[in-house]
């Protein structure tokens, strides 16, 4: 099955298998009403909403991030209440055109223990570019489906761990925010700008071809080889936890396995004044 990227055509051609569950995962960070705003206007038919801020991220206590993980168990029940099970396959699928949230719940599923999960090449404007169908439609409720979490916790590490690696060959973080936000310049989201000491910047966005999907994989593969890091080395990271999941995706899609996700991210990193923060690129 199907666990990084399937195409528009891939997914049409599956539109009503009940082994395959289709989640809009639409989301502006500027305007919070975006997704579902966009979802209820139109949507791959009998595709469900997921919501950044209410499915696929967790309480906010100040020092974890703007979009720490969700509790595992509790984003298994979420994924249950669509009909989920072990063997589903999951498509998530966000707006196109070098979006990332499809990406985050991508990394959340594969987080939990759950393989079968993919995202929608070029996303809905793909979708909409094939003239394949969409309509404004809710799905009804599904019989709760019986996925379990099994945490994959060498998926992810945290601030601890990075912090206690800087300079190490061990670890090498990889940031995916734009490269002006990396060199501490016009940064607007978070109080602090700049970069983890030792980072090399790839911004998420460059793993997208002109038309708003994927690289091939072997471009994929040479561009992240050409950093000259293992991937097993590779601790991926971005603001909060959410654009880091493209590269990773972009790097399992290459067949670069073993890279892991500090999810706090610099939103985090930065909430403890005594963390090291560098603006040299």
């Amino acid at each position: 099955m199907p666990n990084t990227l399937v195409s528009a055509q891939e997914l049409r051609a599956h539109l009503g298998d009940p082994r395959w569950v289709t989640i809009d995962a639409r989301y502006a960070l500027g305007d919070p009403s975006f997704g579902l705003h966009s979802y209820r206007e139109s949507h791959i038919p009998g595709a469900f909403y997921a919501d950044l801020e209410r499915d696929l991220s967790g309480a906010k206590t100040g020092t974890n991030g703007r979009h720490p993980f969700p509790d595992p168990a509790k984003f298994a029940a979420f994924l249950a209440s669509l009909g989920v099970d072990d063997d589903t396959q999951i498509v998530a699928y966000d707006a196109g055109g070098g979006d990332m949230f499809a990406a985050r719940l991508w990394f959340l599923a594969r987080w939990i223990g759950h393989d079968a999960a993919a995202v929608l090449d070029g996303g809905f404007a793909t979708w909409q570019q094939h003239g394949f169908p969409a309509g404004d439609e809710v799905p009804k409720a599904p019989p709760p489906g019986s996925i379990r979490a099994s945490l994959q916790t060498a998926r992810t590490v945290d601030a601890a761990f990075v912090l206690s690696h800087l300079g190490s060959e061990a670890m090498r973080v990889l940031d995916a925010r734009g490269s002006d936000r990396f060199a501490g310049q016009n940064e607007t989201i978070d109080p602090v700008g700049g970069h983890i000491p030792g980072a090399i910047n790839r911004p998420f966005k460059e793993n997208f071809a002109a038309g708003g999907t994927f690289k091939p994989p072997e471009q994929l593969r040479a561009e992240f080889e050409a950093l000259g890091v293992p991937a097993t080395s590779l601790v991926h990271q971005c603001g909060s936890g959410v654009s880091a999941c493209v590269n990773i995706l972009a790097m399992e899609h290459a067949g670069l396995l073993g890279s892991r996700l500090y999810g706090g991210s610099w939103s985090e990193w930065v909430s403890d004044p005594s963390r090291p923060v560098a603006t040299e690129a």
